[in-house]
């Protein structure tokens, strides 16, 4: 398994949504063992690192006829929706095993295969606080499961459900759940706590590990002493472990596939102790509540934060859980958000969709989606931010966050502005956007970049193809002047001048402005 890159590009894909929408388009049917080879060079074109294919694993009857309940749920989303079309939640699994549908686990071998050579990665998905209820553990492997009685079941139906085993036994299985809402009813929850349980987990992990390059963790926080105590502990027979579920269960994948990436969907401020418990990186929920607020001093307060730290974050405007970002940001607000993830330190996160304006948010419950008119305007947007993105500056260098100044005192419109660069050697790139609807200017101080003082320089805005032309020892002293139009970003990649005539061009401007 080859290495990661310290910034990997993840492009999440609803496999079953996916290979439904090719068998449109090609006409026939599409399963991961027959995708024809121009949809990989397709892949291959987005500028990413890895395919997160979503919803990959068996989905039992329990679950779906347990969606079927909820299809005026999913009408709206899909006006046409048939029964077919409903096949249970992504994530109520019915076992770790490669749908039959979708081809089974050797066609999910070929699919890697081939995204290898186009040097993109697979990130499947692992969900460690609950199974399906017709999973085979719930009557086979009782003890790794949360467990009641009839009172539980009395007192609370919506926590807890009832079933049998092979010999006829009632069991009562806890529904998985999060302590924030009720339990999710066509699943059951698995016993944090149960050291046999974290056996199964690290065996359920090596095997995923084995398919692929990095597993995405589902609600990971949930696993955690404190909150699975403070969600399930009444009606526990033992006490928390002492140690960890996470620091059981990966480093034994770690020690077999020490390139196995694992990061974790995570919320409530939790993203250090899941850093701390061996993932190698984090949901960034904090950034994208900020960025769809518009706040900001809260943004840039935000990327105050240690590189350190930023660098294992997952940065993204829009995923399976969240709406579109064409609905929550549309599509001018949309574009300072997209620049700021995908050139700021840590991990992105992009969803099939977003770069043609997709609005509709599915339901996990279905495979098929509605038709949508694509923008491409916003899809040449990503391409060229995508591309620009490839350079190993954003791999190799040195990033920094900078202030912006006042143009003239009492010109506030500065604080509307965010601005940061990366350095590697004698390459820069600076960054400004301008998040707001408001017209605004402001000097972006470069600080520590004495390699400008090196010469003259031509700016080129990688987004809009402008060039400007600036003396290195002006930009190190007294900053960098930018206006920006409304939702405007900029993107600037540093070319040191040799050209006498350019040089002397510069020179005679700056005479001009004094």
């Amino acid at each position: 398994m080859s290495l990661w890159k310290k910034k990997p590009f993840i492009y999440q894909i609803n496999t079953w949504v996916w290979l439904n929408s090719l068998s449109q388009r090609f006409n026939y049917h599409v399963d991961l063992t027959n995708i024809p080879g121009e949809v990989f060079h397709e892949l291959a074109s987005l500028n990413v690192d890895a395919i997160w294919l979503m919803g990959i694993w068996q989905r039992n009857p329990a679950g779906c006829a347990s969606a079927l309940n909820y299809k005026h749920e999913y009408i709206p989303v899909l006006p046409d929706l048939t029964d077919d079309d409903v096949i249970g939640s992504a994530y109520a699994i019915g076992a770790y095993e490669v749908d039959y549908r979708l081809g089974g686990r050797e066609a999910l071998a070929n699919f890697r295969h081939r995204i290898a050579q186009h040097d993109l990665k697979l990130i499947l998905d692992y969900v460690p606080n609950h199974v399906a209820t017709d999973h085979a553990w719930v009557t086979e492997k009782p003890h790794y499961m949360v467990r009641g009685t009839k009172k539980d079941l009395k007192a609370a139906p919506d926590l807890f459900f009832a079933t049998k085993n092979a010999q006829g036994q009632e069991l009562i299985i806890g529904h998985g759940r999060d302590p924030y809402f009720p339990g999710w009813i066509d699943t059951a929850q698995v016993n944090a706590f149960s050291m046999e349980y974290r056996h199964a987990a690290t065996q359920t992990l090596l095997d995923i590990a084995s398919q692929c390059d990095g597993i995405r963790c589902d609600m990971a926080m949930l696993m955690t002493n404190k909150v699975f105590g403070n969600t399930w502990g009444n009606y526990l027979p033992e006490s928390a472990p002492k140690t960890e579920f996470w620091e059981d269960v990966i480093p034994p994948v770690k020690q077999d596939y020490p390139n196995c990436l694992f990061i974790a969907e995570v919320y409530w401020d939790m993203e250090y102790q899941m850093l701390q418990h061996g993932f190698d990186y984090t949901y960034d929920k904090r950034l994208y509540d900020r960025l769809e607020d518009g706040y900001i001093e809260q943004i840039h307060e935000h990327l105050e934060a240690s590189v350190s730290y930023q660098e294992h974050q997952v940065r993204f405007i829009e995923n399976h859980d969240e709406p579109r970002a064409a609905a929550t940001l549309g599509f001018e607000r949309q574009r300072p958000a997209a620049a700021m993830i995908c050139t700021l330190p840590g991990a992105v996160l992009l969803h099939d969709g977003q770069f043609t304006g997709k609005t509709i948010k599915l339901p996990v419950q279905i495979s098929r989606q509605p038709d949508e008119v694509a923008n491409w305007a916003l899809y040449g947007f990503y391409n060229k931010l995508l591309k620009e993105t490839r350079h190993p500056i954003y791999q190799d260098g040195e990033w920094r966050l900078f202030e912006v100044s006042e143009s003239y005192p009492g010109n506030y419109t500065k604080l509307h502005l965010i601005a940061y660069g990366w350095a590697m050697g004698r390459e820069f790139r600076v960054i400004v956007t301008n998040p707001t609807n408001r017209w605004s200017q402001g000097f972006v101080k470069i600080y520590g970049w004495e390699h400008l003082r090196d010469g003259y320089w031509r700016l080129f805005d990688c987004l809009s193809g402008v060039r400007t032309f600036h003396d290195g020892n002006t930009l190190a002293e007294q900053g960098l002047y930018v206006e920006l139009e409304a939702y405007q970003t900029h993107i600037f990649r540093f070319d040191l001048i040799t050209n006498p005539d350019e040089i002397n061009y510069i020179r005679h401007v700056e005479e001009m402005a004094h």
